[in-house]
């Protein structure tokens, strides 16, 4: 499957998908990411700290839940959001097993 393929999958998702390298640079938005978070005071969210968006708390809490990832965790619980929907993390490795980032995933809280 090639990468524009990959592309407009993401793209068609309804929920926002964030990709968040090791660094925590984000490195990737799909369109519903960059309608919901690209907003006037934060026009261009590629390539910034995804701790220039999260409060000091919140910070502690992606932290935690990256240390759990390099671990070994594949996903952990994040939160519920305010359209009620659970949000994890979700660990991101590749073909060796190491972990190369890390994104959003929502869940309808039923």
């Amino acid at each position: 499957m090639n990468h524009n393929v990959l592309l407009a999958i993401l793209d068609s998702m309804p929920d926002p998908v964030v990709f968040v390298d090791t660094g925590h640079i984000i490195r990737y938005l799909n369109k519903a990411a960059a309608a919901q978070y690209q907003k006037p005071d934060h026009p261009d969210l590629l390539g910034r700290s995804i701790f220039d968006c999260h409060n000091k708390q919140s910070r502690q809490i992606i932290l935690d839940i990256f240390k759990s990832f390099m671990d070994g965790a594949d996903e952990r619980f994040l939160s519920i959001n305010k359209s009620n929907q659970k949000v994890y993390m979700r660990a991101v490795r590749n073909n060796a097993g190491e972990v190369i980032g890390y994104y959003e995933r929502y869940e309808v809280n039923v």
